[in-house]
């Protein structure tokens, strides 16, 4: 069986962007392949991710939170979908310093990631240059061929690809590489990587550490509140309605927030709004339509038990350990560690 992987770091409440362009999409896709009988689906909480940067609020909490959301955005639970904390299961951190000495200091100071979190600082911790390697041990454990990202992550899953080929092309073939970027997009089923942007400056993505608060939407928002940031977002003065990321990247933000939040395929929607002059019609339509879709998310978000999250995790985290287990020892007697 093949595995698709993903998880979602628990620092704080998630944003709208994180739902619709990573939970929501991880949860179609998992409802999608999971009862065909070809692929397993891991879900894990990446706590050692989280302490990379200040956590907001209890780190167990958070956890606990974001489990929850996967349950309350429809994940089906059945016997090839397995939910578990990263922490629980030591061989990550293991494979991680294992891939230290597989990986250069070139190739992950090229991150982007890593060049914009230090920028700025006259110094940070090691983790922020370093958690690309404890990704790719998190998907070269388990085997992964899928792992469905935003594409502000592509870089990280080439670094695991050429980390996984280096290693078994040194030692022996222990690693599955896992598919290449445009084939994990292919996938997923989008064009290219889904990346809700900043309601006031839609040329970046909308992230949960910016100050200003209409420039997000939080999942704990009112779905009021919501409404009134879509109705005050960014747009632009050309006048016409049409999805062009580069040229009217405000406009196109609103018409994928609204063909995510109802499940209308963007063509479509694009397609009904095409041509239209009056930005404030479709401001009003997004704005209903995201109220809408976190009515029913708070409901169903309400309706799920800690008792219910723990006993998932009990569960995933005994199988996860077996299958990282196994795989650990064999990179182990690979370099000659057994």
């Amino acid at each position: 069986m093949k595995t698709i992987l993903t998880g979602i770091r628990a620092n704080s409440v998630l944003t709208l962007g994180n739902y619709l362009g990573a939970l929501l999409p991880m949860v179609r896709l998992a409802n999608k392949y999971s009862k065909t009988g070809e692929y397993q689906i891991n879900i894990f909480a990446p706590d050692l991710h989280s302490i990379i940067s200040e956590v907001d609020g209890d780190l167990q909490e958070n956890i606990l939170r974001t489990v929850k959301y996967y349950l309350a955005a429809g994940l089906e639970i059945n016997d090839n979908v397995h939910i578990y904390r990263q922490s629980r299961v030591s061989a990550h951190s293991e494979l991680c310093w294992i891939l230290n000495c597989v990986a250069t200091m070139g190739e992950t100071a090229r991150m982007t990631q890593y060049k914009e979190k230090s920028e700025g600082r006259e110094s940070c911790n090691v983790a922020i240059f370093d958690y690309p390697i404890l990704m790719a041990a998190d998907i070269l454990l388990y085997s992964a061929s899928y792992v469905p990202i935003g594409e502000d992550q592509f870089q990280h899953i080439e670094l695991t690809r050429n980390l996984a080929t280096r290693f078994n092309n040194r030692f022996k073939e222990v690693f599955v590489v896992p598919v290449k970027t445009s084939e994990q997009v292919k996938f997923m089923g989008t064009d290219e990587g889904i990346r809700i942007r900043d309601l006031l400056n839609p040329e970046k993505k909308m992230s949960k550490s910016t100050k200003a608060e209409n420039s997000k939407i939080m999942l704990d928002d009112a779905p009021e509140r919501a409404a009134k940031k879509i109705m005050s977002a960014t747009t632009d003065s050309l006048g016409k309605v049409k999805f062009d990321m580069w040229a009217q990247p405000g406009i196109s933000n609103l018409l994928q927030i609204e063909a995510l939040t109802t499940g209308v395929p963007l063509a479509e929607v694009t397609a009904a709004w095409a041509g239209e002059t009056r930005y404030g019609e479709l401001k009003k339509q997004v704005a209903s339509s995201v109220a809408d879709m976190l009515r029913d998310f708070q409901t169903r978000l309400a309706e799920v038990s800690d008792a219910q999250v723990y006993e998932l995790l009990e569960v995933g985290e005994k199988y996860a350990n077996e299958i990282a287990n196994a795989k650990l020892l064999e990179v182990q007697k690979a370099v000659g560690l057994r």
